[in-house]
């Protein structure tokens, strides 16, 4: 099955994308009738973040989600097999010679990019135009293991990273002149976690952000991906390296870091990974939300 569902997906990428973001949001739409379980996950993280909407407009918002969502699946069969000059006209970098300016003044850089469904895309995008490094879950599906691997591999020198590693090496790798491409906005359950608010709520969140910038002495630099409506593509947006960050106060950096992304999902909040259980983890005595 898993073999099928691939050899679907590259018959899919000859399409042009007018017609794949079409057949994605259909696909969203189903995912959003059959698939009950992430439905209800999607509709509590909603409501705990945006408890100013009506049930009506949570209700929009989630649907508006799963189109975007299924999109996002689909889309990755570009990712996989299109072309470097298709993908150069699909994917558009805007501040990328912040990045440059940064590395060739011999400062590592941190890309900080938030759980966007776009954010694969922003990946490619980034490692067609620097070696860079990054982050790496092993999947339980070897078949898709393996095509994740070969598609965050296909351009340049990519170096993937298990969350088992030793924080020492991403800090090498970025003092060695690669840009981390560092995701640190799901629940990870980990001991490096702290509760910090994120809409309003405590949120389990880890501190890597500071940690890392701190030892490697780098530029947190943000960097976030949309996806563009109809046959437009993507926009990855780099932004202006943070000032005074780190501080010595790594709980306060770390809020900064919840309060940027808070603002940024707000700018499109249908495009957040509200699939992921994000408040799963709860301080003491208090009831798990899912």
């Amino acid at each position: 099955m898993s073999r099928l569902l691939v050899a679907v997906l590259w018959m899919l990428h000859f399409l042009p994308l007018s017609i794949l973001a079409r057949i994605g949001k259909a696909l969203g739409t189903i995912l959003f009738s059959v698939g009950r379980r992430r439905r209800h996950i999607v509709m509590v993280n909603l409501g705990l973040c945006f408890p100013d909407l009506d049930s009506r407009q949570r209700l929009l918002l989630a649907k508006a989600h799963f189109c975007v969502l299924g999109r996002s699946m689909l889309e990755r069969s570009l990712l996989w097999w299109a072309s470097p000059d298709r993908l150069s006209k699909l994917i558009h970098v805007v501040g990328e010679e912040r990045i440059r300016t940064l590395l060739d003044a011999g400062r590592p850089v941190l890309l900080l990019a938030p759980h966007f469904v776009g954010l694969d895309a922003g990946g490619v995008g980034i490692a067609m135009r620097f070696d860079s490094v990054s982050i790496y879950a092993v999947q339980s599906n070897a078949v898709f293991d393996r095509l994740l691997l070969r598609g965050r591999r296909r351009f340049g020198d990519q170096l993937l990273l298990s969350r088992n590693e030793s924080v020492r090496t991403s800090v090498r790798a970025m003092k060695a002149g690669r840009p981390l491409y560092y995701l640190p906005d799901m629940d990870f359950r980990s001991r490096d976690s702290i509760f910090v608010p994120f809409f309003g709520v405590q949120a389990a969140t880890i501190t890597g952000l500071s940690r890392l910038a701190r030892l490697a002495g780098a530029a947190v630099v943000p960097c976030v991906t949309r996806i563009l409506p109809g046959a437009e593509g993507y926009i990855v947006t780099v932004g202006e390296p943070w000032q005074d960050f780190p501080s010595e106060d790594v709980e306060a950096d770390t809020r900064r870091m919840n309060a940027w992304i808070e603002t940024a999902v707000r700018t499109m909040p249908e495009q957040y990974y509200w699939v992921h259980r994000r408040f799963k983890t709860r301080p003491p005595g208090e009831p798990r939300p899912y």
